[in-house]
């Protein structure tokens, strides 16, 4: 089956990002695959139609009739699945534990979906992480959020009367995000504390010149992340936290699992023992929050001296590097999958396999079936 790979403008309010990106294009087109994109869709991003040589520009009606294969970044819309031909390939966050309805529909049409989410986290797949690559550009804007709401000078700053100390940073969670927070905050001068639940990261932490804040709890769970604390355990590292969080001007979150809510870490209590002046950044706002009173899109004040910023979709604030990285992971995911021109999928591959959420009227995802009750 020749392939024809179709790129839509993203709807979402607020989304900039793309994707495809014009380097990417060309390696498409030199394994032989057609591609159309929406006109204008890059626009967000700052690529011109004419930046895409080897595409063709096209309207969203035609894409979805002609293209095999689809590339998104946000979930398709219904519209858009009804649109397409039975047996297409759509590729891209598809948020695959959080609507129901629109996993029995992209079964229901017989479209072969991928979701980003699901690929298996293997050396293999590390090139087609977008989770991870996305959450780079998180963990970076997320203390560039702090450092500029934060009352105080990150950095040690010497001045003709004396010297001012570098603020005090902390991070918690020590994923891909968490790492690149604590890395930035260190680029940009500040004292940096770090904490995971899960011990294997405590070396990472300090190679990046933070000090890894020891609650006496282990976490260490399969695949990655951490497992799910006892009570017992969630008090003894609550009391450890507050001790730590009292002493910094800014604490910047990141724990989240995709598909569940996020973990609430910091009380109330803990916020309100913060100094004046402090800032709070939760990555996680949207799936739930890691701190307690945070509003995903907004920021709020605790008792007149604390300030919650709880942001939404970070990733689409630096819609250039952002779209470059997703654009790099969804092409080694799918450049093995063309042989020829034509759309080979070898569903004897465990990234295939795992990351599948529908095929053949099937929803494929054990998990994601569990999950929604499907």
């Amino acid at each position: 089956m020749p392939v024809v790979i179709g790129v839509l403008r993203e709807t979402v309010a607020g989304e900039r990002r793309l994707a495809v990106v014009p380097d990417v294009v060309k390696k498409l087109k030199a394994q032989g695959a057609d591609i159309l994109i929406e006109t204008g869709a890059g626009a967000g991003a700052f690529f011109r139609d004419e930046d895409f040589a080897g595409a063709s520009a096209a309207s969203a009606q035609d894409i979805l009739a002609k293209a095999n294969v689809l590339l998104k970044v946000r979930p398709p819309t219904a519209d858009e699945i009804g649109a397409l031909q039975p047996g297409a390939v759509v590729l891209g966050f598809l948020q695959p534990y959080q609507d129901a309805d629109r996993v029995k529909l992209l079964a229901e049409k017989k479209i072969t979906s991928f979701a980003v989410e699901l690929i298996p986290r293997i050396s293999r797949a590390q090139s087609m992480d977008a989770l991870s690559s996305q959450a780079a550009v998180s963990g970076y804007l997320c203390v560039l959020l702090a450092a500029e709401a934060c009352p105080k000078f990150f950095p040690m700053m010497t001045y003709a009367a004396g010297t001012l100390r570098p603020a005090q940073v902390m991070v918690i969670g020590a994923g891909v995000a968490g790492l690149q927070a604590i890395a930035t905050a260190k680029r940009l001068g500040a004292i940096v504390t770090a904490y995971d639940v899960r011990p294997e990261t405590k070396e990472q932490i300090e190679s990046l010149g933070a000090k890894f804040v020891d609650t006496g709890v282990s976490a260490a769970g399969s695949g990655g992340y951490a497992r799910e604390l006892t009570e017992e355990e969630k008090k003894q590292q609550a009391d450890k936290l507050a001790k730590a969080v009292s002493q910094v001007d800014a604490l910047i979150t990141t724990a989240a699992i995709p598909g569940r809510r996020a973990p609430l870490i910091i009380t109330e209590q803990m916020v309100r023992g913060m100094k004046a002046g402090s800032v709070v950044v939760d990555m996680a706002a949207e799936s739930g929050g890691n701190v307690a009173g945070s509003v995903a899109g907004a920021s709020v004040e605790v008792a007149g001296t604390v300030t919650i910023i709880g942001p939404a979709n970070l990733p689409s604030r630096m819609p250039i590097h952002a779209s470059e990285m997703y654009a790099k992971n969804l092409f080694n995911f799918l450049s093995p999958c063309i042989k020829d021109g034509n759309l080979a999928l070898d569903w004897s591959d465990e990234i295939i396999a795992g990351s599948a959420l529908t095929h053949d009227g099937q929803v494929r995802h054990e998990g994601v079936k569990k999950a929604l009750g499907l």
